[in-house]
């Protein structure tokens, strides 16, 4: 005769809490379920070991899915472990004997698993997900050990449930979910008595349960009629389906696994087209134990420069799935990463949808992170091209890895790579400083829209006299980086559009005489547009050239900082234009004769004006007032 029972207060609360508040997807009860019955399986192997008698009469382990779609229901069923009439009272009834209210307030306050309990595959835990999508739930259950009958357990999640005994021959567990009407039909976007359904929840959660998740499917095939051996029909058979694919990819030994496995496995989970540029595949020992499995992809998502763009690797937990797209694994410069972690040591909340932020996780992080940037170093070396294709499509997050935080500059300057004044291609800070003369003190660069601007540029004409390389930069991100760098293996970074450190010779003869009485003059007709006026030694052949101030930002700086400020008000970061002259050029010698003939003519202004937008011009600047720059020209001409 049927017993029935009361639940006790606080578990009514708590399975109200479970239903209504911690899981936020629905669909998560099949994953519990199935966990569950996995879990059930391996109590009932790990006995077998002991006692090979056990599995003598079932050996073959497995998890059966039945959709009833006359009755409305789901069945899960296992032939594991299975329970007594005792254990289904004490197992469903786990959460009630924690018993307090102090439980469910911690629970309702910080959703976490009381004192960090592994609660996966724990059968009174997930178990009443059921609930979220069920009218009434139904076990049958036999024990492994008793000899007693069957247990037959039904509850509405009222608050009451009735055990009593039944007829079932085998031991194992049979769950059977009487689903509420608007999971029956696609109104609400999830159909349980729908096969594909419940075959891409499995392929989802469940995808890497050890034991095979088996489900009739019908299939419809085409048969002579009859009645008539010249025509066919079409007519509807079940065939046992396994949805799983048992052991996943990454738990097996890296010696055995193709390319092309990984490559499916890459484009299955994560819905590119490309194969990844580059796989890491490892395990983690230690304190905590996990795989990881994560790729380098080839091409840079179209929305990865976005703010809508989601990082971030899925995370599994003894092979079963538990979030995607989780952040705080990987660093931000690391999001172009896709791929996996699976760890037995997560500290997972109740629900196994969050996760408790922890010693373990820095430690897999810092691992991660460690085994990444030695791939991408490993590519480099090994690989030039294909590394210079990553570079291509993902250099700007590197470099924000280096400039968001300092900790990161000497573990990432060695993969940056950057165009050079020397025909070498892409060339890294190391190669570069293996080029560098004897007496060369800096890494020297300049900034300019592209190759053919750079080689023009009026700056780096006395440092290529020398017999200097010039790094090229394109980017205005790209100067942020080697000023926030300022050195690289001990050698100082310079721009050749910045202030040299101390003046030159001929800046210092500029000191006195005419030639300061000339700068003096030229200072004052620009004051509202440059800091100094001075006698240059990087020039050669060009008239004149605009340089930044050592002391402030430089011009990209300041151009990038406008495009991050949008409508605030920066008017503060300016750089600090200062104008620099070639003593030796024509265009000096005629400001010089002027100067000498008429301090107060517009011709002299003119030429003053007119070498200032040359400067600017050079610099890839346009000049502050084009038609008036126009009309000196003109009049100069004339």
């Amino acid at each position: 005769m049927a017993e029935k029972m009361q639940f006790q207060a606080e578990t009514r609360q708590l399975l109200d809490l479970m239903i209504n508040s911690i899981y936020t997807h629905k669909e998560i009860f099949l994953r519990e379920l199935i966990s569950n019955a996995s879990d059930a399986l391996d109590k009932a192997r790990f006995r077998s070991l002991t006692d090979t008698s056990i599995l003598a009469d079932d050996t073959e382990l497995k998890i059966l899915l039945e959709i009833d779609k006359e009755n409305g229901c789901l069945k899960v069923s296992d032939n594991g472990i299975g329970m007594s009439y005792e254990e289904v009272i004490q197992n469903i009834g786990t959460i009630a004997k924690s018993g307090s209210k102090a439980f469910i307030e911690k629970m309702k306050l910080s959703q976490a698993s009381a004192d960090g309990l592994e609660l996966i595959g724990q059968f009174g835990v997930g178990f009443y997900s059921a609930f979220m999508v069920a009218k009434k739930v139904t076990i049958i259950t036999k024990s492994i050990d008793s000899q007693e009958r069957a247990v037959l357990w039904e509850s509405e999640g009222d608050g009451t449930y009735t055990i009593d005994y039944c007829d079932r021959l085998n031991r194992g567990t049979t769950i059977i979910i009487d689903l509420r009407e608007e999971f029956k039909n696609d109104a609400n976007g999830l159909n349980l008595l729908d096969q594909y359904t419940i075959s891409d929840l499995v392929k989802k959660y469940s995808d890497y349960i050890r034991y095979p998740v088996i489900m009739d499917y019908e299939v419809e095939e085409k048969i002579k009629d009859d009645a008539d051996s010249s025509k066919e029909k079409t007519v509807t058979r079940k065939i046992p389906k396994t949805l799983n694919s048992l052991l996943p990819l990454w738990e097996k030994d890296k010696k055995n696994i193709s390319s092309d496995e990984y490559n499916q496995l890459y484009k299955d989970l994560f819905h590119d087209w490309n194969d990844p540029i580059q796989v890491v595949h490892f395990k983690g020992e230690g304190t905590v134990q996990f795989t990881a499995l994560v790729y380098i992809p080839s091409k840079a998502p179209y929305d990865f420069y976005t703010k809508d763009f989601q990082r971030g690797v899925s995370l599994y937990s003894k092979h079963v799935f538990i979030m995607e797209k989780y952040e705080d694994l990987l660093p931000e410069y690391l999001g172009f990463i896709k791929g996996l972690v699976d760890s037995p040591d997560f500290s997972l909340n109740i629900s196994r949808e969050l996760l408790q932020q922890g010693k373990q996780l820095q430690g897999i992080k810092k691992s991660l992170e460690k085994n990444i940037i030695q791939a991408l170093k490993s590519m480099l070396e090994t690989d030039r091209k294909k590394y210079e294709g990553f570079w291509k499509e993902f250099s700007r997050a590197i470099k924000a890895g280096i400039y968001m935080n300092y900790e990161n500059k000497e573990k990432l300057s060695e993969l940056l790579m950057f165009d050079s004044s020397s025909d070498v291609g892409l060339t890294t800070l190391k190669e570069y400083v293996s080029r560098m003369k004897d007496g060369q003190e800096y890494i020297y660069y300049a900034f300019a829209k592209d190759r053919s601007a750079a080689q023009k540029l009026p700056q780096i004409e006395g440092l290529l006299d020398k017999g200097f390389e010039v790094l090229f930069i394109y980017e205005n991100m790209d100067e942020l980086v080697l000023d926030f760098m300022s050195e690289f293996n001990a050698k100082k970074i310079q721009s050749a559009s910045k202030e040299e450190e101390k003046p030159s010779d001929k800046q210092e003869k500029a000191g006195s005489g005419e030639q300061a009485d000339i700068l003096q003059f030229i200072r004052e007709h620009l004051k509202n547009a440059v800091s100094d006026v001075r006698i240059s030694s990087r020039l050669k052949n060009s008239p004149s050239c605009i340089v930044s101030s050592k002391d402030g930002i430089s011009m990209a700086v300041e151009q990038l900082i406008k495009q991050m400020g949008e409508n605030q008000d920066i008017s503060e970061l300016k750089a600090k234009k200062i104008l620099e002259i070639n003593p030796d050029h024509k265009m000096y010698t005629a400001i010089k004769t002027a100067f000498e003939q008429d301090k107060s003519s517009q011709k002299l202004k003119n030429l003053i004006d007119v070498i200032y937008a040359q400067a600017l011009i050079s610099q890839g600047l346009a000049p502050e007032d084009p038609s008036s720059f126009i009309e000196k020209i003109s009049e100069l001409i004339s």
